[in-house]
């Protein structure tokens, strides 16, 4: 199957794969992804360049060769039975991943502590590919001094003061994770923006300007309608929404195992389709932004801080948590080299507006 992909067992390319125990091959086959996964944390095999071996792997649609997995059924069977992005299971959701610890994420994220896809078009690091994203939304929601911005998972607080700061708004953040909500009232003080630790369906007022940012995936799809029919309930009339998020090519109820294991519990990747059906009759797509490429080189740099800066952080996170992080950020880089994965940047409206909107690039 791996010749299918051209990759060879034992080979020496940077994307060959080096195996340490033979049972690496019956875990992969009897596990697929969760397989590969627990597999590569537990040291059983080792690669070079392990985003260039995912991206040949899914461009080359190995996934399909190995046969579903009993846990795979049961992911799925779960998520459609289930609210599994309910208020009560989605807090813990986000503690599982948010609040694994604020040292680990100010080493590994750029200055203002983004955790999303930055915008490369005009930029070589980091920092500047961040900037040029919360600019970039800023601009297209058409941000104006004393106008009002509800932030849903707003994370560190990076937007808000970004926005607060440069375009003179008032902001509403909001994130049910502890450590987010801790760290972002310290980075925001003395500027107009509140942070406030709640679940989207716990907020309300109304709104000149709402954004989320890397929050769609965490919605889940029992509860898109919802999301947006909530959004639109406290956006004013004349107002603008922007919604930044990871995006899937098929429709799904349930995302990768091993993510929704280790990393994201309760995540789904949502499509176009799902968004759209969501908002029909209620909301106007006035615009769908795609730079999913930009992803790659995101993950890419966050996995560059990570490894190194890793000897500062030995004492709080072990070798099995090292490469399972590891395996997270070049498995999701080499997702999106493969165009598996998408990043959207959608604006919406509300249907009654009658003006034209001229998108921003």
């Amino acid at each position: 199957m791996l010749q299918l992909a051209d990759v060879k067992i034992d080979g020496t390319r940077p994307f060959d794969i080096r195996v340490r125990d033979e049972r690496f091959y019956k875990k992969v086959l009897g596990g697929r992804e969760l397989g590969l996964g627990e597999s590569y944390m537990d040291g059983w095999w080792e690669v070079e360049r392990l985003d260039e071996l995912v991206a040949r792997v899914l461009s080359a649609g190995l996934r399909n060769q190995v046969r579903i997995t009993p846990e795979i059924i049961k992911t799925v069977a779960w998520s459609t039975i289930q609210n599994r992005q309910s208020i009560g299971k989605a807090g813990k959701n986000a503690a599982h991943h948010y609040n694994v610890g604020n040292d680990l994420y100010k080493l590994m994220l750029d200055k203002r502590m983004i955790y999303s896809c930055g915008y490369w078009k005009n930029a070589d690091n980091l920092d500047k590919a961040q900037e040029d994203k919360l600019e970039l939304i800023c601009q297209k929601l058409g941000l104006k001094e004393g106008m009002s911005l509800l932030d849903i998972g707003c994370g560190w607080g990076g937007f808000a003061k970004y926005a607060a700061e440069k375009y003179k708004v008032s902001v509403v953040g909001i994130t049910p994770a502890a450590e987010q909500v801790k760290l972002a009232r310290e980075r925001t003080k003395g500027l107009p923006v509140e942070i406030k630790r709640l679940d989207y369906r716990e907020i309300s007022g109304t709104y000149d300007r709402i954004v989320s940012i890397g929050m769609l995936e965490h919605v889940g799809p029992k509860n898109y309608k919802d999301f947006f029919n909530r959004c639109k309930q406290m956006l004013k009339d004349e107002g603008i929404m922007l919604h930044h998020t990871i995006g899937n090519n098929r429709s799904v109820m349930a995302t990768d195992v091993w993510i929704d294991k280790y990393i994201f519990p309760g995540g789904v990747i949502p499509s176009l389709a799902q968004i759209s059906k969501a908002v029909e009759r209620n909301l106007i797509i006035e615009d769908v932004h795609n730079f999913g490429p930009d992803y790659d080189k995101t993950l890419m740099a966050w996995h560059s801080n990570f490894t190194k800066h890793y000897p500062e952080l030995k004492d709080s996170y072990d070798e099995r948590f090292y490469r399972m992080w590891e395996f997270y950020l070049l498995s999701c880089a080499g997702a999106f080299r493969a165009r598996n994965i998408q990043l959207w940047q959608i604006v919406m409206r509300k249907v009654r507006t009658a003006d034209t909107y001229i998108a921003v690039r």
